[in-house]
């Protein structure tokens, strides 16, 4: 049983969940929660350590099966773990996890795909949200290209609610993901206060990608001048945009009211 803060294997674990540059150097980051755990074991991801508090837990029949997936184990006394967790409905659960380096084609698209490409989005926060929007609407991947956060920030992990594991998410140069999709004849339809068309009058039956920008800057001209269709959702208020989470709901809902469509 742990019963300090100051542990090396604790310390260790709380600068995963502080530092981006420790995570992206070491391939490792930190779920919260036996939910986003359990996603994240069905979809292939591996345990490194697995930290338990066994006075919070709630589900130990569920939890003794996750520790089978796991090489190590360690116990926290409640103190430990309170400072430890930043969600107070985390279930006595934290894991040091194995990340996944993926790239565009290990990506295996079906006839008619529908993907979803962030430009250089910064708010882990929206990345997370976005994320829960495209595994709801069955988009069959999320290219993040020329991120400002990266994909396992505890915050991201926290808004997508595990399905940033659940659908297929990587990390590209613009230039990388646009030559991916052209190589699988997608058309782009990109997001912009400045179309002419609304976004219900494109047709998103044919393979897709929904093309957003940043929150404070938009899409950048690589995007705008490739797009086959620029796209707005009409606003009648005094604000011209919406934020970048909602605009990929609003567009990903669409492209799936359409495909179920006859």
């Amino acid at each position: 049983m742990i019963t300090s803060a100051q542990n090396p294997k604790v310390r260790y674990l709380r600068l995963l969940m502080e530092k981006s540059r420790l995570r992206q150097q070491e391939n490792l980051f930190v779920i919260e929660g036996l939910r986003e755990l359990e996603v994240a074991l069905s979809s292939g991801f591996s345990i490194h350590t697995l930290f338990i508090c066994p006075e919070i837990l709630k589900d130990a029949e569920k939890t003794n099966r996750i520790k089978e997936h796991a090489r190590h184990t360690e116990e926290l006394d409640p103190k430990v773990y309170q400072k430890t967790a930043r969600r107070g409905t985390t279930e006595g659960v934290l894991a040091v996890m194995y990340g996944k380096s993926l790239s565009p084609e290990d990506i295996h698209l079906p006839e008619t795909p529908l993907v979803l490409v962030l430009e250089a989005v910064e708010k882990p926060g929206n990345l997370g949200a976005i994320l829960r929007t495209a595994d709801a609407c069955g988009v069959h991947a999320v290219l993040v290209c020329d991120p400002l956060t990266d994909l396992y920030n505890p915050n991201t992990i926290r808004a997508s609610l595990g399905s940033i594991f659940s659908v297929p998410t990587l990390t590209c140069t613009s230039q990388e993901a646009y030559d991916w999709l052209v190589l699988h004849n997608v058309q782009l339809v990109a997001a912009t206060c400045q179309a002419d068309t609304a976004y219900d009058a494109c047709r998103y039956k044919k393979p897709t990608a929904l093309v957003l920008g940043s929150e404070d800057k938009g899409l950048e001209d690589f995007w705008r001048e490739r797009a086959h269709c620029q796209v707005k959702i009409p606003m009648k208020g005094i604000i011209d945009s919406l934020n970048v989470s909602v605009t990929a709901a609003v567009l990903c809902f669409e492209a799936l009211r359409q495909r179920n469509t006859p």
